[in-house]
């Protein structure tokens, strides 16, 4: 049987982490037989390697001749720090030192030429933050190769071909399939424990991307469905998905098992959770992924599934999104006028601005919807200009907004077949005084959505946390 793992960068964020990774790893192989495994950049707080690589880049472009040093300085601390704890001197502690002194000598020439043009352009920034992946895996491959375990460090770029959209490049998968295949599966044949680089791919011509929001992930994803893995393992730093925020609220638990569409619509609605594409590879292909916590391995954590034929039938999480604003269309005249709905996205997509949930009268008296609250007073004078006629008409009374609005959002599968959740939830926030503002359900109804105060928004996540 085959396994996937994917740690994150607290998992490798320091040498003892990576002695603890290393031994569920060691573990893993035990029991599964086949392992592959794919690390972040460190990533220890307050330090994350991959901020520092960007940081570093973006004072180069905007002109900055030392940050960038500074940083290789830091890096190399960092790296060196947890290469001199783990690696014995007669060993291959020389090696990786020289290695890992190769990157950082890369990152300040990258650096140094962003610096020249005073550009920093998408493919130069993709060929900058993979570079702390490249240093992780070599360090925690050497180690497992120093306590006497076959290991080797691989460059996803070697295995994931990807299009060309540098930042939030897309894989190719017939092609990573077959590359992964003839690249890994050679290795465990013999007994070696493959360690890859998660974030990053590369084009058909071998050039360097990055595969955007929850890149490490979605490495594993997919590595998992060009393996034809029987599980993927994303370790991570909690107890799997919890049922809403802890700091929110203090008795929230981890979630045993979720479907595809419930972490997606976790995922869209602020919860830390993993973002819908990177399990997509995985649930297409009826592999199951599961997320566990790597200071608590006995957890069981949260398995993510395609379809929970045993869940529960109601609610199993509420998530929050805050600063926000609500933003209202309204007029008598826009009843029963073809357009208007498209006309008011068409401009709030030319902003490049998103909208996170839509409530419309059945009267077509009046269209509501959410952005966030940042982009407010831009999307209101994109919306005034295009509807400039319909207001000097007043067959648009007026464009406002609400602000200092949340989004709370109940989430469940199950609650498509059980009567009275909506009725539940509303109950409890009118017993506590929460005034709903807005209200969004799919006709999936995997999920309720309602706009509240930025103020109510603490209290409508607990009370909706009672019923789960």
């Amino acid at each position: 049987m085959m396994l996937v793992m994917k740690f994150g960068g607290t998992s490798v964020g320091s040498a003892q982490a990576m002695r603890e990774t290393a031994d569920l790893i060691l573990q893993a192989k035990q029991t599964w037989g086949r392992v592959v495994v794919i690390a972040s950049a460190m990533g220890s707080q307050p330090v994350k390697v991959t901020d520092l690589l960007l940081r570093g880049a973006h004072a180069a472009a905007s002109g900055d001749k030392e940050t960038y040093k500074l940083v290789a300085a830091e890096l190399r601390q960092i790296h060196f720090a947890a290469i001199d704890e783990l690696l014995l001197p007669e060993g291959e502690r020389q090696r990786i030192l020289a290695d890992n002194e190769a990157f950082l000598g890369r990152f300040t020439d990258l650096c140094q030429a962003v610096l020249v043009l005073g550009e920093l352009t998408p493919r130069a920034l993709d060929a900058i933050s993979g570079m702390g992946e490249q240093m992780s895996i070599r360090i925690l491959a050497a180690y497992l190769r120093q306590i006497g375990h076959p290991a080797e460090a691989i460059d996803a770029t070697e295995l994931i071909v990807t299009d060309n959209n540098f930042q939030a490049a897309m894989p190719l998968l017939p092609r990573t399939r077959s590359k992964t295949k003839v690249r890994i599966r050679p290795l465990l044949d013999q007994n070696i424990i493959p360690i890859v680089t998660g974030f990053i791919g590369a084009t058909e011509y071998g050039v360097t991307t990055t595969l955007g929001r929850g890149g490490s992930d979605y490495s594993a994803a997919i590595l998992g469905q060009a393996l034809d893995a029987q599980e993927v393992w994303i370790w991570t730093d909690v107890d799997g998905v919890m049922t809403t925020d802890p700091r929110l609220e203090p008795t929230a638990r981890s979630i045993p098992t979720l479907t595809y569409r419930e972490v997606s619509e976790l995922a869209y609605y602020g919860a830390k959770v993993l973002h819908p594409k990177t399990i997509r590879p995985c649930i297409e292909n009826g592999i199951p992924l599961r997320i566990k916590n790597t200071f608590n391995p006995a957890h069981p954590g949260t398995v993510i599934v395609a379809d929970d034929k045993n869940g529960n039938g109601g609610m199993k999480a509420v998530s929050a999104i805050r600063s926000l604003s609500l933003i209202t269309i309204e007029g008598k005249g826009m009843m029963g006028v073809p357009g208007i709905a498209a006309r008011t996205f068409g401009a709030v997509a030319h902003e490049d601005v998103s909208v996170l949930l839509i409530s419309q009268a059945s009267s077509e008296q009046s269209i509501s919807f959410a952005t966030p609250g940042v982009y407010a007073e831009k999307v209101l004078l994109a919306l005034e200009t295009e509807f400039a006629t319909e207001l000097q008409r007043q067959d648009i009374d007026r464009i406002w907004a609400e602000h200092d609005a949340a989004i709370v959002t109940a989430v469940g599968a199950g609650m498509r077949g059980t009567p009275g959740i909506a009725g539940r939830i509303f109950t409890a926030l009118g017993n506590t005084a929460v005034n709903i503002i807005a209200i969004a359900q799919g006709s999936s109804e995997c999920s309720i959505s309602m706009v509240v105060s930025g103020g109510d928004m603490e209290t409508a996540v607990k009370q909706i946390h009672a019923l789960i």
